[in-house]
């Protein structure tokens, strides 16, 4: 725990008066708080924060404006709707780079200034926690601080000055994150050492600056992040130290967690949430609440979700995706972990105010106030042409009970249409012969399970058929695999030569990264095999396995000579 002399708290005691004083002559509609957020500890304040949202790829898009990434100009509107979500913080992140003056000023553009403004003040009035910081910086010009310190540092100070001296007399709801994600390896930096150094560095000046700024940055909340936001052990320890050195009781320690990266990719055969993916989660964050939370020092996971999500949220399936969001909010909230969900523009559409993902919504909301039931699988196949038998699926309860069952607004019947037993249930043949009559391949009705807390979870009933490969010819530049699936959904795929060893990137696992390396598109009945997985493959014979979520396997072979692709039924 960081602990205050008596001085220090006799001073924190005065500053807080004087600004508690000044309140009352204040205009702005982002003004400071009659009764200051921070009144009952930093603790208090993160936990008042549970849960937030990041306004990802906007103000920090590297480019000419808001917009560079794709997403829409942001609007009062938007700011509006993120709290009527249920959201209580919001995380605006800014990349300065393109609007900052040459030396010695490094004078910030006035508009984009101003802008920023605004929507902080959007933010505010909607009477959200707001965090802003330095983001894409980080790498642009802050990682080369080894070779060019001088000029680094005063150009992060002088960003630094004009962002506290803007916001001095805003809010205490209003907090600063020194760097987002701080690296020093785009650089050149090799030596974790040196690079633990110079973050120190600029986190001291940074609080140096912030505080001397005077007003409300006097005890303004200050967000410090582990080198690259990593939680790793030794990353934590060194920000701990920081913390500690400065001695600063509205000190607030920030991580990002994406997730163990099989898992979060789709690699080496993690497409389930299987053992290994929550134990991360619990090491992890028994790691972060050992070194900060039960030391005094609360934590803000200012960014988590799956990296697969960076190709798009169908990389990992659906209900193993919500068994992970389910896991993971609800380990947060035992570890008083305060989280906010990264949103570049996928989840919540911008202009219609909607979900991409309604059911991932409603799983992390359900997580924030206790947890959901799930159930091993969501997918229920039915084979087109076999005896359809009854099925049986292990239920996650914990701790709810099974409310009941609908599909198509229809009530099911326990005993008839499904059998409860401990935490199994079983479909019984009759209700999947009914649900398939149709012939249909593909999904044919939707099973929703309520409980009695939580979110509702969605059992999808397929009829499949075996998928059908067919053969082609292409190149590296652009080959894909004529594919009619049948109904069913690949998984996963393996890569090996015939000759032996395994094939493309990550050759440690025959298990290739979806997306990255392979992608089905149902609606063209194709499967792709990407240029990032021929850059690393060799000529020759290589031996393709397709792994089906139903439980086929159809084996595949492509022959590669230079750019020419051949393709095979094998």
């Amino acid at each position: 725990m960081i602990n205050l002399t008596k001085k220090s708290l006799l001073s924190f005691t005065l500053i807080a008066a004087m600004l508690f004083s000044l309140i009352p002559s204040l205009t702005s509609a982002a003004e400071a708080d009659q009764i200051s957020p921070l009144s009952s500890g930093p603790q208090a304040y993160v936990d008042a924060m549970q849960p937030g949202w990041n306004l990802g790829n906007s103000l920090d898009s590297v480019g000419s404006d808001e917009t560079a990434w794709g997403n829409p100009r942001i609007t009062k509107a938007l700011i509006d709707q993120i709290a009527a979500q249920g959201y209580k913080s919001i995380r605006i992140p800014v990349t300065w780079n393109n609007q900052i003056g040459s030396a010695p000023n490094y004078t910030i553009n006035a508009s984009y200034m101003n802008r920023v403004q605004e929507v902080v003040d959007w933010a505010l009035d909607a009477n959200l926690y707001v965090m802003i910081n330095v983001h894409h910086d980080s790498w642009l010009w802050i990682s080369h601080m080894e070779n060019n310190r001088n000029e680094v540092v005063a150009k992060y100070n002088a960003v630094w000055t004009q962002i506290a001296n803007r916001f001095k007399n805003h809010s205490s709801k209003l907090m600063f994150e020194s760097v987002n994600e701080p690296r020093f390896s785009d650089g050149g930096t090799t030596s974790e050492t040196k690079a633990f150094q110079m973050l120190d560095e600029l986190n001291v000046s940074f609080h140096r600056i912030v505080r001397s700024s005077g007003a409300q940055n006097a005890v303004r909340p200050l967000v410090l992040s582990t080198l690259e936001a990593s939680p790793t052990q030794t990353r934590m320890n060194e920000l701990y130290n920081t913390m500690t050195k400065l001695n600063d009781s509205n000190l607030i320690a920030t991580v990002h967690y994406y997730g163990f990266w099989p898992f979060s990719v789709n690699i080496a055969g993690y497409t389930r949430f299987e053992t290994d993916t929550r134990n991360d989660i619990d090491q992890t964050f028994n790691n972060v609440y050992n070194t900060f939370i039960a030391r005094g020092i609360p934590v803000i996971l200012g960014e988590y979700g799956l990296l697969g999500f960076d190709q798009n949220t169908g990389v990992i399936e659906q209900g193993e995706k919500l068994k992970f969001f389910e896991y993971l909010t609800y380990y947060l909230k035992q570890k008083n972990i305060t989280h906010m969900l990264w949103d570049n523009g996928q989840h919540f559409k911008r202009t219609a105010f909607t979900w991409s993902d309604p059911e991932l919504y409603n799983m992390m909301k359900a997580g924030w106030s206790g947890r959901s039931s799930t159930a091993d699988t969501d997918l229920v196949f039915v084979k087109k042409g076999a005896a359809v038998q009854d099925k049986s699926i292990p239920l996650n309860l914990n701790g709810n009970t099974l409310s009941e069952i609908r599909t198509n607004g229809q009530l099911l019947t326990a005993g008839q249409d499904y059998v409860l037993s401990g935490n199994s249930i079983t479909f019984k043949s009759g209700l999947l012969t009914r649900l398939t009559s149709s012939g249909q391949l593909g999904v044919n009705a939707v099973l929703t399970a309520k409980f009695n807390r939580g979110a509702d979870w969605n059992f999808r009933v397929i009829q499949n058929d075996k998928p059908v490969l067919r053969s082609t010819q292409g190149s590296t530049a652009s080959f894909s695999i004529p594919t009619t699936f049948n109904g069913d959904q690949l998984a996963t795929m393996e890569a090996v030569y015939a000759t032996g060893g395994n094939a493309g990137p990550q050759d440690w696992t025959s298990f290739k990264e979806f997306e990255y390396t392979f992608s089905p598109s149902y609606a063209s009945g194709e499967i792709k095999l990407k240029p990032a997985f021929f850059n690393e493959v060799r000529d020759g014979e290589i031996i393709l396995k397709f792994h089906f979520w139903s439980g086929e396997i159809i084996t595949y072979k492509i022959t590669k000579n230079g750019s020419s692709v051949t393709g095979n039924v094998s």
